[in-house]
């Protein structure tokens, strides 16, 4: 039941910040909307944990925290690369390579924001997901490396948790 008011708060809040008008006419609309939207996902039954991880609301903004931070540590690291392509050793600086990097996590939640935590970090892109192992794509063999210490893994399972 709290998966039911959660759809109905969000499809409400969407509505009512898209529209912008809110006359009687069109609230109407609007409640009818979420209504067949509810029955269609309930019909479908998509109306679940793993489609509304209400259970990561308390745990989510931390991990937001420290990818942001992460973000912009990845950012430095790629324009340092470029700078020292473009005015120092031309072979040091960027050197790609993609490589199969192994995940423990169990759910498919967790694999999916483990691998697109992997590709909001510049200088590295989660290309395939594939049972346990993602296939990564980075600009130079340290991305690889500082994912296979583990670090982003543990987070986004101590968010499964």
């Amino acid at each position: 039941m709290r998966y039911t008011l959660s759809l109905i708060g969000i499809l409400a809040f969407i509505w009512l910040a898209n529209s912008g008008l809110y006359t009687p006419l069109l609230l109407t609309f609007g409640l009818l909307s979420i209504a067949l939207v509810l029955l269609l996902a309930r019909r479908m039954q998509l109306v679940d944990r793993e489609s509304q991880p209400l259970h990561l609301a308390t745990a989510l903004p931390g991990y937001y925290w420290w990818l942001f931070r992460k973000i912009v540590q990845s950012n430095l690291q790629v324009v340092s690369c470029v700078w020292r392509s473009l005015f120092g050793n031309r072979d040091a600086a960027i050197s790609p390579i993609h490589m199969r990097v192994r995940t423990n996590l169990r759910t498919d939640l967790a694999k999916v924001l483990y691998a697109n935590s992997i590709t909001l970090t510049p200088g590295t892109v989660a290309v395939e997901l594939d049972g346990d192992e993602i296939l990564v794509h980075a600009l130079a063999a340290d991305g690889i490396e500082e994912l296979r210490r583990g670090e982003m893994e543990r987070r986004v399972g101590a968010l499964e948790e």
